[in-house]
């Protein structure tokens, strides 16, 4: 079961990887077309149609990715201090009375808009001359596949950890901040009191090891 819940985990990390570049597009796109329309004074009217659809493609296209890496924000006040079966537990409960439908519904409802769309072959109404709208109404049920997808992997997390007391283990991947030198520095600290100095009187000075 760990080899199919890592090998759902990588093709995520792939397709969050690979949508990750969109953030670049935006980059280049966004600051294009404020040069352009500042200092050439030549607006696009899509333009604003195209950097929502390229943000709402990257924000869908993540939650499968986020969900792998556990990264979504969590309001734990309490469950945090919960053994880890019970978390286990909850998890498990929440996954199939809300997760599943919610996301199932998801894919159903997406592919029904995609398909409206690709039929009219629907434009964006928001700017005049607004372009194609289907493409990027198809990554609504494609986003809900890769959500599903996850989901039976965490499902399948939740049921190891009921078994063996303890949350299997995930895949490395980059991460923006370093979680274990932040827990070592916390927790492992030693007091530096320089020769020739009375230890009652030095001060405190945290070093990680």
């Amino acid at each position: 079961m760990q080899k199919l819940i890592y090998a759902i985990d990588r093709v995520n990390t792939r397709v969050g990887h690979f949508f990750s570049w969109a953030v670049f597009v935006l980059t280049i796109f966004i600051s294009y077309e404020v040069f352009s329309r500042y200092i050439f004074g030549n607006p696009r009217p899509w333009a604003f149609d195209v950097m929502n659809m390229l943000y709402g493609t990257l924000f869908m296209m993540a939650g499968a990715y986020a969900l792998s890496t556990d990264t979504h924000v969590r309001g734990d006040v309490l469950y945090g201090f919960f053994p880890v079966r019970a978390q286990a537990t909850i998890d498990l409960v929440l996954y199939f009375v809300f997760y599943i439908p919610g996301v199932v519904a998801m894919v159903w409802a997406g592919y029904n808009y995609a398909a409206e769309s690709f039929a009219i072959n629907e434009h964006s109404t928001i700017t005049a001359d607004g372009p194609p709208i289907y493409p990027f109404k198809a990554i609504i049920p494609l986003a809900g596949l890769a959500l599903l997808l996850q989901g039976f992997a965490e499902i399948a997390r939740c049921v190891l950890c009921l078994k063996h007391g303890a949350w299997p283990a995930r895949i490395d991947d980059i991460e923006e901040v370093d979680v274990d030198s932040l827990k070592d520095m916390v927790t492992h600290t030693e007091i530096i009191v320089p020769n020739g100095i009375d230890s009652n009187n030095a001060k405190f000075q945290g070093e990680s090891r």
